[in-house]
């Protein structure tokens, strides 16, 4: 049986008033150095976010956020295990405790904030709901859709999307639920449904990795919500919160100081920039209460870069999505990506 998006948010919420007891008696940061690896909920499936290449590498976004966490704690962005989720289990992986923060491409809202026992770190990627069809089907607008099949994942927010969709323009739309995004994008390139509905950056991953032929489908222009997507933590561990939050923030403010992985060292040792000196640790910018080394955000950068870097390879012009920056760019030029000053 199938639990409603409604019945499945409040499952999860059982499972994190239960998990909180136990988890509150325990400290993140002791476990991850005990077992000198971070622990990562992934979705895997998407190129750009998560995926594995034909050697077993991992690549992505995501994937570099948790690296990040890894060069801050550990010291070694390659300590990582990386776990592959779906939509029902990214964030019960994160509440029964079998990863140590979830990054696959979860959208914060209200009610996943506030009913689980949760907390959504600072978004590494702004995002909405878009809708991709064949152009052979002639339609320009979303308005056109009506009597149209249509993909989606349970309990996701395409899902919700599609109903919103429905009742803003008063026209009725056949849902094809699938649990896996390689089930959806089979069914959608196989005809079985009209529309595929997703992140307009899964649907650029999703075209240019899987389409027969990219060129012969369209994503159209109308932007549906928005989908701040970013890493999440249980709610019971502050210090952890505080660990994954500043290393988001290091990425952001790395860019904006115009640090790199490639001018790092030569950043560390001749900068009189303040910005520069705090976040590197050549000068004393407080934040003994997150229990790292003094160079925590300096092998942050040198191993995993800045946030424009990590955008660029994975998802940017370097990488097959080429998706501009958008909302994604630093606040100096247009965008959300900001940093609190250290």
């Amino acid at each position: 049986m199938k639990l409603s998006s409604s019945m499945h948010l409040g499952a999860l919420a059982l499972l994190a008033a239960a998990a909180l007891p136990q988890a509150a008696s325990a400290s993140t940061l002791e476990n991850v150095k005990a077992a000198d690896v971070v622990t990562c909920a992934v979705n895997g499936s998407r190129p750009g976010f998560s995926s594995v290449d034909g050697k077993g590498a991992w690549h992505g976004l995501d994937v570099d956020t948790c690296r990040a966490v890894a060069a801050a704690v550990l010291g070694d962005a390659n300590k990582v295990k990386f776990l592959k989720t779906n939509n029902q289990t990214r964030l019960t992986a994160l509440q029964t405790g079998e990863v140590d923060m979830t990054v696959a491409n979860t959208t914060w809202t209200r009610s996943r904030d506030t009913d689980l026992g949760l907390d959504f770190m600072p978004p590494t990627f702004y995002d909405g709901q878009g809708l991709m069809l064949a152009k052979s089907l002639g339609v320009s607008k979303v308005a056109e859709l009506d009597g149209a099949s249509v993909c989606v994942r349970p309990s996701s927010t395409s899902e919700r999307v599609v109903g919103d969709i429905q009742k803003k323009y008063n026209i009725s739309m056949k849902l094809v639920v699938l649990e896996d995004q390689k089930e959806i994008n089979t069914a959608f390139f196989g005809g079985r449904c009209d529309v595929a509905v997703q992140s307009t950056s899964g649907l650029s991953s999703t075209r240019a990795s899987v389409a027969p032929n990219p060129d012969d489908y369209v994503i159209l222009s109308e932007i549906f919500g928005k989908d701040p997507m970013g890493p999440v933590v249980r709610q019971d561990d502050p210090q952890w919160r505080d660990i994954v939050t500043w290393t988001v923030y290091t990425l952001f403010q790395a860019e904006e100081s115009g640090v790199t992985s490639e001018n790092v060292d030569q950043m560390k040792a001749e900068s009189q920039d303040p910005a520069v000196r705090r976040l590197l640790g050549v000068d004393q910018a407080g934040g003994d209460g997150l229990g790292l080394t003094p160079d925590w955000a300096y092998n942050v950068v040198k191993q995993v870069g800045n946030y424009g870097e990590v955008y660029e390879r994975n998802v940017g012009m370097g990488s097959p999505l080429k998706l501009p920056r958008g909302y994604n760019a630093q606040y100096t030029d247009g965008g959300l990506i900001y940093s609190p000053p250290l």
